[in-house]
């Protein structure tokens, strides 16, 4: 009659979370590890290539629903960075475009590496500037 019980404090934190609270998910996402990928290669594309990643991907991948979704927030975003340097392009008459090329440039890496970071998480990445030209 010497019956080994479990032993509670070899287990992980999240498992010990997920048997108290079963609304608790231990997994990392719902998203399959190919769409991660392909949605994490557009925003490193976007970030060398401007829209070009985005739209052709955008075009082609209308099946998977999460590709999609980062295709048209990457597309979107790409819009809004070339909107802005010809803008910028305009303003060097006053001497101010090329402090603006650089914030946008700067920008656009920036977002380009948090929405790369968030894709493969598996996250729906919105950048909170963009403008939402393509629905």
């Amino acid at each position: 009659m010497n019956e080994t019980t479990p032993d509670n404090d070899s287990q992980e934190p999240q498992d010990i979370a997920a048997q108290e609270n079963p609304s608790v998910s231990t997994s990392d996402s719902d998203v399959p590890q190919d769409s991660r990928n392909l949605a994490l290669l557009i925003w490193i594309g976007t970030i060398f290539l401007s829209f070009i990643p985005g739209l052709i991907v955008f075009l082609i991948k209308k099946d998977d629903a999460y590709v999609y979704d980062q295709a048209k927030e990457a597309l979107n975003w790409s819009i809004t960075v070339v909107i802005g340097y010809v803008a910028s392009l305009i303003l060097t008459i006053i001497l101010i475009g090329p402090l603006l090329m650089f914030a946008i440039g700067a920008c656009n890496l920036v977002f380009g590496v948090l929405g790369a970071i968030g894709c493969s998480k598996g996250e729906q990445f919105r950048v909170p500037w963009t403008l939402r030209l393509v629905k």
